[in-house]
Order: structure tokens, then sequence, then C-alpha cells
């Protein structure tokens, strides 16, 4: 009777420990932008799931316990992941953010992240970037005492409570540092740019010198740079926008020489308007080196002495760039 019992004991057991290997995770979306799911950790897709004959989606994978991206081809939303889960998330596509809900075994962590994006997407870390030293590290440290209380107050599994925490940690260290660059950035705020001789994409050469008497909007970018082709759209829009004003936008690629060509066709085929510049053996021109750029896109702004307004101008898809033209212009 001890063997018959024991042997049970240790189908049950072994079932369990199995059980335990994998986790379940399923999904129904309204609106839903394709009928593929990826988790992803970083670049690697660690389980892509297809939705049924419903349009719903259902997986049960093994997963190493941490932090992961679900990707539905368009947005991603971040999720914690651990074997023993069995997760069910709820979300309207058109409002991805603000509508993710989970429910299930490790629905308090899930959503603790989601509500977490959705904070964060609140702050104006730009606002953050624009204040005096002082104001500066009074909000940072505000900021972090903020996160840290809302991390410790919830009831979310111990692991992802400390990756949370030294992620906290990380990100308040990164963005000291952007402000450090921030303001290294506009020393060169009102005062006189240094000139440039680029090639023109319509032949010849163009001289920072030779548009002088208009604004000079200047987009250092290259064509290898999906930050610098986001802004293209944008910058597209602002263009029309101030067609005929006192103002040239000027694009300044930094793509290396093998690519010349391909700069060349890029702005054809994308019909980039605007100057369209090359800076090719002069990319480490005075005029880079003055702004000290060391990351793309990077905008600044010139007024019609070629004193410099912004170092640091606001991309083309920051509302406030299109506030600051139109007192500047109007």
């Amino acid at each position: 009777m001890k063997k018959i019992v024991s042997f049970i004991l240790t189908v049950l057991i072994s079932s369990f420990s199995i059980a335990q290997e994998t986790m379940t995770f399923q999904a129904e979306i309204a609106n839903k932008n394709g009928n593929k799911l990826s988790i992803n950790s970083g670049r690697e897709t660690i389980q892509k799931i297809e939705a049924d004959a419903k349009g719903n989606f259902k997986a049960t994978f093994a997963v190493k316990e941490g932090l992961y991206q679900l990707f539905d081809g368009v947005e991603y939303a971040n999720l914690y992941l651990k074997n023993g889960y069995d997760l069910k998330m709820t979300m309207d596509a058109t409002k991805f953010d603000e509508t993710i809900a989970f429910s299930g075994k490790g629905s308090t962590e899930n959503n603790f992240l989601a509500n977490r994006t959705l904070e964060e997407s609140k702050i104006d870390f730009q606002g953050m970037l624009e204040l005096d030293a002082e104001g500066f590290k009074k909000a940072s440290e505000e900021l972090k005492a903020k996160q840290i209380a809302s991390l410790e107050a919830s009831k979310i599994d111990a692991n992802l409570l400390d990756m949370l925490k030294k992620g906290t940690e990380a990100n308040i260290g990164q963005l000291q540092q952007y402000y450090t660059m921030s303001l290294a950035k506009k020393k060169m705020n009102n005062v006189a740019a240094p000139n440039f001789d680029y090639e023109n994409h319509k032949g010849g050469k163009t001289t920072l010198e030779s548009l002088k008497g208009k604004y000079v909007y200047v987009d250092l970018w290259a064509t290898w740079c999906g930050p610098c082709r986001a802004e293209i759209p944008s910058l597209k829009k602002m263009e029309a926008a101030f067609h005929g004003k006192n103002i040239e936008f000027v694009s300044v690629s930094v793509d290396a020489e093998k690519d010349h060509e391909k700069w060349k066709t890029f702005v054809t085929e994308k019909e980039l308007g605007g100057v369209q510049l090359y800076a090719g053996k002069t990319v480490l021109s005075d005029f880079v080196k003055a702004f000290e750029v060391n990351s793309i896109p990077r905008f600044i702004l010139i007024d019609p002495k070629g004193i410099v307004v912004d170092a640091d101008a606001k991309r083309p898809s920051d509302p406030r760039l299109q506030e600051q033209l139109n007192k500047l212009l109007n």
C-alpha cells in the first residue's frame, strides 16, 4: 500500500513540477493591429503568438523570469513573466496604453507595469531638462522619491520590485547625465554660429554665410538613423506651414562617404524638401565640433544675423517648435 501511495505522490509531484515549468499567456484585443504578437527580450523574440479563428491569442511556453516586451507590430507593452503564471490581457489597440488590463496569476505585477507606463507618459521630462541646475536637482530627487515610494507601497513580486528599484536608480542617473549634456549644448546659445560649406543635393555647395538674412533651422541626420527618419513627416509639415516665411529648413546628412549615393537616392525617392546638404569629408567641420554633436538627430536654430537662437532646438514633432517659430516669424 505504501508503494502505491508513494507512486501516486511521485506522479502528482512530477505533474505539478511540469505544470510549473511553463506559463500561459492569453490576449483579447479589440481593433488589433494584426494577427501576430511577439514577446521579446531586447532584440530577441522568445515567443510568437498567432490569433486563433476568433481573433484571440493564446500560448503556453517556458520562460526565464524577468521583464519582456509585448509587440503587436505597431506598439510595445512591458511584461513581467515567469513560469507558473496564467496571465490574460485585454486591450483596445486604438488606445493601447490606456486600456491594457490583466487578470489571472501574474496580474498584480503586470497591471502595476501598465499603470507605471501611463504615469511615466505624464512626466514632462523636457520641462525638467529646461530647468536651472537647482530646479533640475529638486525635480529629479522628487521624481525618484515618488517612484520608489510607489514601488514600496505595491504588492508586486519581490524580484520585480528589486528590478524596478534598480531600474529607477539607473533611469534617474541617465536623466542627470542627459541634463549635463544639455547644459553643454546650450553654451552655444547667443553666439555666432561657425560657417559650413557643404554639398547641395541640387548641385554646387551651400554655406551658412549665404543663408544670412533668414532664420535657419538645421537638421543633422543620416539615412541609417531611425529616429531621424521618424522626424521626416513632421519636418515636411513644418516646411509647408512656414512656406514663404523668412526661414530656411536645412537638412545636413552626416552619412559616411560610402553612403553618398544612398543619400542622394534617399533624398530623391522620399521627395525631401528644404535645403538638402551632405557633409561628407567635412562631417567633423568647425560647425559640427562647435556644437559638440555626439548623437543625431540634432536640431539647431540660427537667426538672420547668424547668431544661435537654440543650440539644441525642439524636434519637428514637438508642438513647441511651431509655437517658437510662430513668435519669431509672425
